[in-house]
């Protein structure tokens, strides 16, 4: 297939149709976190944890659900998910009046479960991971006839995530360099969709969890790789494998991609804290996780980490707040 899934026009489309449900998220610099990256970098934080399911996510579900008609709308959605991605879907479908069923992995978040329902939706507890609980959505697509909501696989959720870069390119002229969490991939694609088109100097480095890193391993091999396991407390970059739509634009246009462990993660998540006083999840972390660890390649440039959601359980936080993690 084509490396690039999508193009600017398509981003174009998404934003038009996302616009009458979600106001531009704020980018912002705070002097307090760009004092303990150093090494002269300036950092502009995507505030997506303030979107209204605290999570990029919910562009990606708008853009979607907003491209069905009616017939599909009245069949309803289905998605899998360790949480934001759910949220997002159920949030959007309650706009039209649809139905939607979501599948966890069993011991998923309870406060994304919780949410999910409060919004409407049928949520499915089966599976041991993601990967397993995709498995179940796509029964019960083949079961029910409704739409599959793919988090990653689906050129209009690419599209989706792509308006939060065009975004960040719009306020802030001056961008050089953009470092994003990889779960799936859309949130990286679509900042490589946007910045090829509109700034190609900018350059977007990825980063993924150590203990989830197929998407990782797969870029440096140049060949999709799949792992057993994906062990990481942050839930949103928990996938053992690549997607179709992704990889191939990700080998193609990434400056960089790395790892970082769990108690980076959880480092960065108590700088941001500090720094930003606002609730972050470990995937909404990482990807100041990554800027730290690409300090030496990225100083005295202006960069923008993206908090790509706050939706931490109070367990959890728990332990990070004492460094169990």
């Amino acid at each position: 297939m084509n490396d690039w899934p999508i193009e600017l026009t398509d981003v174009l489309a998404a934003r038009d149709r996302i616009a009458p449900f979600l106001p531009p998220s704020p980018l912002r610099s705070h002097p307090t976190l760009d004092a303990a990256v150093g090494d002269g970098i300036r950092v502009m934080v995507k505030h997506e944890n303030f979107q209204p399911t605290n999570s990029f996510k919910i562009r990606n579900a708008l853009s979607l659900v907003t491209s069905l008609d009616a017939a599909e709308r009245a069949r309803g959605v289905v998605a899998a998910t360790r949480g934001n991605h759910g949220l997002g879907i159920a949030w959007a479908a309650r706009q039209f009046g649809m139905s939607a069923t979501i599948c966890v992995p069993i011991g998923n978040n309870p406060d994304k479960n919780a949410g999910m329902r409060a919004l409407g939706a049928r949520v499915i507890e089966e599976g041991r991971d993601y990967d397993e609980a995709i498995l179940v959505a796509e029964r019960i697509v083949r079961d029910d006839g409704a739409t599959m909501a793919h988090s990653t696989n689906d050129r209009r959720v690419i599209a989706g995530a792509a308006t939060m870069t065009l975004e960040m390119v719009e306020q802030d002229p001056e961008l050089e360099a953009i470092v994003v969490a990889v779960g799936g991939g859309s949130q990286a694609v679509g900042a490589l969709t946007v910045a090829r088109a509109m700034r190609p100097g900018v350059r977007v480095y990825a980063v993924q969890a150590a203990g989830a890193s197929a998407a990782h391993d797969s870029w440096h091999a140049g060949t999709p790789m799949a792992c057993e396991r994906a062990d990481t407390f942050a839930d949103g970059l928990a996938t053992r494998s690549t997607y179709e739509m992704t990889f191939p634009a990700l080998r193609a246009g990434l400056a960089g991609f790395i790892t970082v462990s769990d108690a980076a993660i959880a480092d960065a998540l108590r700088l941001l804290l500090a720094t930003t006083h606002t609730l972050v999840e470990g995937a909404g972390a990482s990807a100041l996780a990554g800027l730290l660890a690409l300090r030496g390649e990225l100083a005295g440039r202006r960069v923008a980490v993206v908090i790509s959601g706050g939706n931490i359980d109070e367990a959890t936080l728990r332990r990070v707040l004492a460094r169990e993690i």
